[in-house]
């Protein structure tokens, strides 16, 4: 059984712990003994706690970026609700989603100890870490821009996580272009906004060599995997990412390879 057939079918609001339970526990309404917890075959480091604590921080800390700024816009908003429909969540999913949002906009919210218990979930799993800065990058962009708060808290989740900002910037530079345009007719020549855009969200120059290009590629895809970040933590209810990436990074190869070989 998934950790949310686990959640659905017994509850296990504070199986995780720590503030990651207590939202969890708090928005389903349950309490989750000791007794339980071990009935369950749930652990720290099982993958459906790693599973359950990702679901609760991505949607919590997305919300604590929205209200970054001081306001939460209507694009915020919409752009959150985008999610919940792109991951065809249940609506009883898209419920507990929409309410751990709503808790990550509250001035109480604890965003060091989410992330202290997020991290120690996680542990050494960076694509998962990977993955998680990717979604609250394209909370951060929901309105067109990154606000100078939201840039400020993207780079504290970074340190509190462990990943490099230097990473931070390549994901956003590939953001940046997966947003554009460039899909292109195979009947006819890429433009060079395109094939910038490729390059970029492929994360090499265009002075790159086709093999340094297959590298990062090969390297992309394996990062992206449906099946590892699920292994790793990804809930299966959030594979659409996972995929939906994985199709920008082979188009963007394609592109690459198509205006290479003209």
């Amino acid at each position: 059984m998934s950790w949310w057939g686990k959640i659905a079918g017994g509850g296990i609001g504070l199986v995780l712990g720590g503030p990651l339970g207590g939202m969890l526990g708090a928005v389903l309404g349950h309490q989750v003994d000791k007794a339980k917890r071990l009935k369950l075959g749930l652990d720290g480091n099982s993958q459906e706690t790693a599973q359950a604590a990702f679901f609760t921080a991505t949607f919590s800390v997305m919300g604590h970026i929205a209200k970054a700024d001081g306001q939460v816009t209507q694009q915020e908003i919409q752009a959150a609700e985008q999610v919940f429909d792109h991951m065809n969540f249940q609506p009883d999913q898209r419920k507990i989603a929409i309410e751990l949002f709503n808790k990550g906009k509250q001035n109480d919210f604890d965003l060091t100890a989410v992330l202290a218990q997020f991290k120690k979930e996680c542990g050494r799993k960076i694509t998962l870490i990977q993955m998680f800065m990717q979604i609250q990058l394209q909370a951060a962009y929901a309105d067109g821009s990154k606000h100078p708060a939201e840039d400020k808290i993207l780079k504290d989740i970074c340190e509190a996580l462990g990943y490099p900002v230097s990473m931070l910037s390549q994901l956003e530079a590939m953001l940046y272009a997966q947003q554009k345009n460039y899909s292109h007719n195979p009947n006819q020549p890429p433009n060079q906004v395109q094939i910038n855009n490729a390059y970029s969200v492929l994360g090499v120059g265009e002075s790159a060599s086709n093999d340094e290009i297959k590298k990062a590629y090969r390297r992309l895809m394996s990062q992206h995997h449906p099946d590892k970040l699920i292994s790793k933590g990804l809930p299966e209810e959030m594979i659409q990412v996972a995929t939906e990436k994985s199709k920008q990074i082979q188009k963007a190869y394609e592109l690459v390879k198509s205006a290479r070989n003209s």
